[in-house]
């Protein structure tokens, strides 16, 4: 008993109090414990105010210093290209102007409530729709001619950048992060060029150091160099008559979105709002029409040929149904193609001008689809304008082809080009470089942003845009464009003729494959719906999710039960049976059909008479399938094409009109012959990275065309030689 007592009274006081005084006690304790973890809280709110006035006061000295005319680093200043965006997509933005922030569910200033705010579509600096007006000639200048050295262009980073090279986390002088520390210290600059980091207070030595020059980071090769690029003088009227254009347009503009923002409906607005004010944006007017000159770039070669979705201007519609169904996919691509062979680019004036590239550059021609499966060339455009020259980016529409771009990079002789959207989009540039006649034609990749983007697949570029972003995003893309491997792709030329032998469509050219009955019927569908509603389309998913669903709709549809008599097809002269239980023939040119299906099968050993495939044999492959069922199957590897034949001179006559596909761009086709021969060899280029040997012909390819420049081998003698090396390695 005594020894309980003893260890009672070695308990703590507050637990042998009865217990109401132990209640007390509690709540006490838990007073204390609010109360300290309110002034921890009041403490961080308080050094994080103080850190973001500190950095604040910064902001505003760097902006006083720039208006300062006596400052020491001189370089070249050029104003923001202001468009419209949706305040919405303005969030964790502030005001370069006013230092406001642009979001309204941070602030509740009234300039903030218009419903739009006015985004640099360069360097991403974002204003209110009342400050653009003020703000600072702190944008990327694009042009540096007469300079002797690209100096360095330090600026705020206004807005969160998604690609940065793995060296641009730090500064790029004292080597310490940028991140910032938690009690403030130096903000950070942005070089507009080469994407390095400095703490504004390093600024000072590293001029002292260096002299601001800039060697324009790890993408220099790729990078149109603005030393190179010549703004080219306007006339007085020129100029005038454009700032009054301009000012109308930025008027224009600002009325219409207050009218939208009272009316809130713009929520799928976003691309018309975007381009009402786009019109002053460097990379689509560095070339003008006029008509003024008279030199010849493309020859009559161009008025001969044209893109493979062409419209039959001669041909008489026979019926309801085939109004409603021959609808052509580019019949807006065209317009702009029939628009340039008009005046054959002859008689271009132009804003800029490419002089005097060294002979080691390589920079890279970048065209964006932004109506591509994905349709998101505006972020596209926005994120290579920072990576790269803006100049250098071309964005495609229904009134500018890529012929303005190839126009630009005329002189160059070595150049790349990279295409920003389907295998529709590949084909148009594919066009269009076809018809300037290059000596040396420039190699081809993609960054696959369509739908089913089977070019890009056999190229290893990817399978979408999310391929692209798991691999590291735009800067490992351009490292990989920059040690791409140059391969060969076949391109066909497709006639339709009548049985008579008369032309009906002008000539259209095939680079991945052809495919007639149920496959271009639902090709054709999702066709029309994506005219009829193109909101649906708005990313790479719910593209197949609706041709999954139209094809659904067409298993039990036996709308080609009949497909073996009205078609017959020849291969280099031999009549081939088309099996009785098929619905569409398809022709082949490449390894992936409808995003990622192999219809021929090079390791099947079934077929000991035919060869292996590839698309840089001048020999193409014709398979069966048996309807929409079947299509479904060899989507998910559960059945295989039935392989016919294989030949370089393919005919399909149809004998009553059916639905046809040239590259995924479906339209009707009235009874016919469709006559498949080869056109030529395009150059591409195949990512390195998952090939066996791909580094070493990427090495190769270089070292060619350093040939070609000292003028060692020829234009002819590197062709062969590329086309040989393509051979070995597949």
């Amino acid at each position: 008993m005594d020894d309980f007592r003893e260890s009672d009274a070695l308990l703590p006081s507050w637990i042998s109090k009865n217990p109401a005084e132990m209640t007390e006690s509690y709540l006490f304790i838990i007073s204390c414990i609010v109360a300290g973890l309110v002034g921890i809280l009041t403490i961080f709110y308080t050094a994080f105010q103080w850190r973001r006035n500190i950095n604040l006061s910064w902001m505003k000295a760097i902006a006083r210093s720039k208006k300062n005319p006596k400052t020491r680093n001189k370089v070249a200043v050029a104003s923001h290209t202001w468009v419209l965006e949706p305040v919405n997509r303005g969030k964790n933005l502030s005001c370069c102007v006013c230092l406001v922030s642009v979001s309204p569910s941070q602030t509740l200033s009234p300039i903030a409530s218009e419903g739009f705010i006015h985004r640099c579509s360069i360097c991403g600096a974002a204003t209110h729709l009342n400050c653009s007006s003020n703000a600072h000639k702190d944008c990327k200048c694009v042009s540096m001619f007469g300079y002797d050295h690209v100096m360095h262009q330090w600026a705020v980073r206004w807005t969160e950048v998604t690609d940065q090279p793995d060296e641009s986390s730090f500064c790029s002088y004292c080597e310490e992060p940028c991140s910032g520390s938690f009690l403030g210290g130096s903000p950070i600059w942005c070089c507009l060029w080469c994407q390095r980091l400095v703490h504004v207070d390093c600024h000072g030595s590293m001029y002292n150091d260096t002299g601001d020059v800039c060697d324009l980071g790890p993408f220099r090769r790729l990078i149109l160099s603005p030393l190179y690029v010549k703004e080219l003088n306007r006339t007085s009227s020129g100029g005038f008559l454009s700032s009054i254009t301009q000012g109308a347009n930025e008027i224009a503009s600002t009325v219409r979105a207050s009218i939208r923002s009272q009316s809130k409906k713009y929520k799928h607005g976003v691309e018309t709002s975007t381009d009402t004010v786009n019109s002053s944006n460097v990379s689509d007017t560095s070339i003008e029409s006029a008509a003024d000159t008279g030199q010849t770039v493309n020859g009559s070669h161009n008025i001969e040929e044209n893109h493979s979705g062409s419209t039959n201007t001669e041909e008489v519609d026979q019926n309801t149904e085939a109004k409603k169904m021959e609808k052509t996919p580019s019949l807006k691509r065209n317009s702009s193609i029939n628009q340039r062979d008009e005046f054959q680019l002859e008689g271009m004036k132009q804003k800029y001008e490419l002089i005097d590239l060294p002979p080691e550059a390589r920079p890279l021609l970048v065209f964006i689809n932004k109506k591509s499966g994905a349709q998101r060339g505006d972020s596209l455009k926005q994120r290579l304008n920072i990576l790269l020259n803006p100049v250098q980016v071309f964005e495609l529409s229904s009134t500018q082809g890529p012929e303005v771009g190839l126009y630009l990079f005329r002189r160059v002789i070595h150049f790349r080009v990279l295409v920003c959207g389907g295998d529709g989009t590949v084909g148009w540039v594919l066009d269009a470089i076809d018809k300037q006649n290059f000596v040396s034609p420039p190699p081809v990749a993609i960054l696959p942003a369509g739908t089913g983007n089977d070019l890009a697949r056999v190229l290893s570029w990817g399978a979408g845009l999310g391929s692209v972003e798991r691999q590291g995003g735009l800067c490992t893309l351009l490292e990989h464009i920059e040690h791409a491997a140059v391969t060969i792709l076949d391109r066909w030329k497709v006639t339709i003729s009548s049985q008579q032998g008369k032309l009906l469509h002008s000539r259209k050219f095939m680079n991945n494959y052809l495919g007639v009955g149920c496959d271009a019927k639902v090709a054709l569908e999702i066709h029309n719906l994506r005219e009829e509603n193109p909101e649906k389309f708005y990313n790479q998913f719910m593209n197949k999710v609706l041709y999954a669903r139209e094809g659904a709709r067409s298993i039990m549809d036996r709308t080609f039960a009949d497909f073996p008599f009205l078609v017959r097809v020849e291969v280099d002269g031999v009549d081939i049976e088309v099996p009785e239980d098929a619905e569409g023939v398809l022709v082949a040119n490449i390894g992936s059909y409808m995003g990622g299906v192999d219809l021929w099968q090079n390791e099947d050993e079934n077929y000991d008479n035919l060869d292996p495939q590839s698309m840089h044999d001048k020999v193409l492959e014709v398979v069966s399938i048996s309807g929409t069922w079947h299509l479904g199957k060899l989507q998910v590897g559960l059945s295989r094409a039935r392989r016919l034949a294989q030949g370089q001179l393919i005919k399909i006559q149809l004998l009553a009109g059916l639905p046809v596909q040239i590259d995924g761009e479906p339209w009707f086709q009235q009874p016919c012959i469709l006559t498949i021969t080869h056109h030529g060899q395009a150059f591409m280029l195949k990512r390195a990275a998952e090939e066996p040997l791909g580094h070493a012909a990427a090495i190769i390819a270089d070292v060619l065309e350093n040939a070609e420049t000292n003028h060692v081998i020829n234009a002819s003698q590197k062709r062969a030689l590329l086309q040989e090396m393509a051979l070995k390695l597949s």
